[in-house]
C-alpha cells in the first residue's frame, strides 16, 4: 500500500521548466557562453552544480560559476510573482491527502524560491512536508532529496511513490528504491521517461488525477 507520495515541484506541479531554461541561457550569455536552448533544457531538473557540468563541461573558473548561478537566480526571481501551477496540480495533492497519504514536496529549490512555488500551488492544506536545497549534500540525479523526503514522510521506500517530469527524477528515485511516476509537463517524451525506468507516465497532473484510482499512487 502506498502511504506517501513525494512530488518534484519545478516542471511537475508548477510550469517553470522553460523559464529556467531561458534564464540560464541569459546567465550564460552574461559570462560569454553561447549555449543552445535545447541543451540547457535537457539539463533542467539537475541542481545548478550538475547543470553547469552538463552544459559547460571542462575546466571553469569558480567565480564565473558563482556569477552564473547568481545571475540565474536574479533573472528567474523576476517571474516568481507570475508562476502558475499546472491544471489539476493542487487538486492532485488534495486527492492524495484525502486518501490518507503523506504528501511531501521533494524539491531542491532554495527556500525563497520554494515559497514562491508553494504560493503558486496554493495547496498548503494538502502538504505535510517539504525539502530544500540547503538541506542536502547533492542535487538530482543524486538521491539525496528523495532520501530526505522519505525521511520526512516517515515511510519505507516500498510504501512511497515519487512523481517527477525528467529522467533525473526517475534516476534519483530509482537509486533509493522508490518507483517513479512521470508526467510530460517538463518536455521529456513518454518513451524517454519509460526508458529511464518510470513505472507509469501521464500527460500532466490533471491526467494523473483523473486516473488516480488505477495509477501507482493508489
Amino acid at each position: 500500500m502506498v502511504e506517501a507520495v513525494l512530488f518534484d515541484v519545478d516542471g511537475t506541479l508548477v510550469d517553470t521548466t522553460y523559464l529556467h531554461a531561458v534564464t540560464w541561457w541569459q546567465a550564460f550569455r552574461q559570462q560569454g557562453h553561447v549555449v543552445a536552448m535545447a541543451k540547457i533544457h535537457r539539463a533542467i531538473g539537475m541542481g545548478s552544480d550538475k547543470l553547469l557540468d552538463q552544459v559547460l563541461p571542462g575546466g571553469r573558473d569558480r567565480d564565473a560559476d558563482d556569477a552564473m548561478r547568481d545571475a540565474h537566480t536574479a533573472l528567474y526571481a523576476q517571474y516568481w510573482g507570475r508562476l502558475r501551477a499546472f491544471d489539476g496540480a493542487a487538486d492532485l495533492l488534495r486527492a492524495c491527502k484525502g486518501r490518507g497519504k503523506r504528501v511531501v514536496l521533494a524539491s531542491s529549490a532554495a527556500e525563497p524560491e520554494m515559497r514562491a512555488l508553494r504560493a503558486a500551488l496554493d495547496a498548503e492544506d494538502a502538504i505535510d512536508e517539504t525539502t530544500s536545497a540547503s538541506e542536502v549534500g547533492q542535487s538530482k540525479p543524486a538521491p539525496d532529496i528523495v532520501e530526505l523526503a522519505l525521511e520526512r514522510a516517515g515511510v519505507p521506500a516500498a510504501r512511497a511513490v515519487f512523481v517527477g517530469d525528467t529522467a533525473w527524477d526517475v534516476e534519483a528515485a530509482e537509486r533509493v528504491g522508490v518507483p517513479c511516476v512521470g508526467v510530460l509537463t517538463g518536455g521529456w517524451a513518454r518513451d524517454e521517461l519509460e526508458a529511464a525506468g518510470a513505472v507509469a507516465v501521464f500527460d500532466d497532473p490533471r491526467d494523473l488525477l483523473e486516473k488516480l484510482e488505477k495509477s501507482p499512487l493508489h
